[in-house]
């Protein structure tokens, strides 16, 4: 690929990818995704929590 290419293909505006602007995601389906990116990130919280006080992770790690 030559560097004019090249430049062309970075400046091509781009979709992210799975998501349309026909059809935007419903209320539902944005609260879902939330509601779950929620719930995951406090299990891994607690996960990490669990680690630390059991000392499978050593407290020097934790800031």
């Amino acid at each position: 690929m030559s560097v004019s290419q090249s430049s062309r293909a970075l400046a091509l505006p781009r979709k992210a990818s799975g998501v349309s602007n026909e059809h935007p995601p419903t209320v539902a389906e944005h609260t879902r995704a939330a509601f779950n990116e929620d719930w995951a990130a406090t299990i891994v919280g607690l996960v990490l929590l669990v680690l630390v006080i059991t000392g499978v992770i050593p407290t020097g790690l934790v800031p």
